[in-house]
């Protein structure tokens, strides 16, 4: 057995695998299939302050090689979260992340603030990609002003390690990247979705109520390991890849490219045993091809 432990700026994993926010709920929906202690981590759904009932339905769309959703947050708010859910899932031996996100930036700060008193949460997962309603819902992580601002804010709450999540949808990720490296982020994930949009040519009509979503799924993947390999060519801080990965040799495509860890998103849906597969698959890898331990192939493009 190789060595698969990974410390990401003080946050020690046994494997480099997590779960991507959004398609791993609180955990427990995935008890039935796997032994979620095995997991290097996992990211709850994304939670706000306050409860949002997302968008009107329909807001998901199967599409080639992927698929589009437009859920908008839905969740019942972080003091729901305090009270009934961390109760349940607090004792699982492994790294839980909540993925945080809000409107404003005093949302995202009161959000994360609370989420600062549990012992058993060691991160979070900062969505920069969400509207900030206050510049007419241009997203913070799309300008570096904006994103170096709410991590800063959130920085001087947050005392635990706080991972920023980028969006692709920009015109240089590594100056995002910079700039909430430059606020006090201790690691970047990347990427969120890209944006898209299906018509039914029956109706018409867009198929999503809010006409374009998020796109994520193995199509996206190759842009994502771009833009991951791009990162961490300019940031200090370690980068976490996410977008598209499926199977061990995707995994292997995004540590070799300087991701020093991973998230498992959409292809949860498809096979809820993946990150499993994906963990044995990584130990694999590295018995056979010599290597003791994980940190040894990291960035070795």
């Amino acid at each position: 057995m190789a060595d698969l432990n990974i410390n990401i700026n003080g946050l020690s994993l046994k494997n480099p695998v997590l779960t991507a926010s959004g398609t791993f709920g609180y955990g427990t929906e995935f008890q039935d299939f796997i032994d979620l202690e095995r997991l290097g981590g996992f990211i709850v759904k994304g939670t706000t302050l306050k409860h949002r009932e997302g968008n009107p339905y329909p807001r998901m769309a199967e599409t080639p090689s992927g698929m589009l959703n437009a859920v908008g947050l839905q969740n019942k708010g972080v003091d729901y979260f305090i009270e009934h859910i961390y109760p349940t899932i607090k004792d699982i031996n492994s790294n839980i992340l909540v993925n945080v996100s809000g409107s404003t930036i005093a949302d995202y700060v009161a959000t994360a603030e609370k989420i600062n008193t549990l012992d058993h949460i060691p991160a979070i997962e900062l969505n920069i990609s969400c509207p900030n309603v206050k510049e007419g819902g241009m997203a913070f992580g799309t300008s570096c002003v904006s994103a170096s601002e709410v991590v800063k804010e959130v920085r001087k709450v947050y005392k635990k390690h706080l991972m920023v999540k980028l969006s692709p949808n920009v015109t240089s990720i590594q100056e995002i990247a910079l700039a909430v490296e430059g606020a006090g982020a201790d690691s970047v994930s990347l990427i969120n979705t890209l944006m898209g949009m299906a018509v039914n040519v029956k109706t018409r009509k867009p198929v999503l109520s809010t006409i374009t979503g998020g796109l994520s799924g193995p199509c996206v993947k190759p842009v994502a390991l771009r833009m991951v390999w791009q990162v961490a060519q300019v940031v200090k801080i370690p980068v976490v890849g996410l977008g598209g990965i499926s199977c061990a040799n995707d995994a292997l495509e995004f540590l070799l490219a300087g991701a020093s860890a991973i998230q498992i998103g959409t292809a949860n849906f498809i096979d809820p045993t993946v990150t499993i597969k994906v963990i044995d698959g990584i130990n694999d890898y590295l018995d056979q091809n010599g290597f003791k331990s994980v940190k040894e192939i990291i960035g070795l493009i």
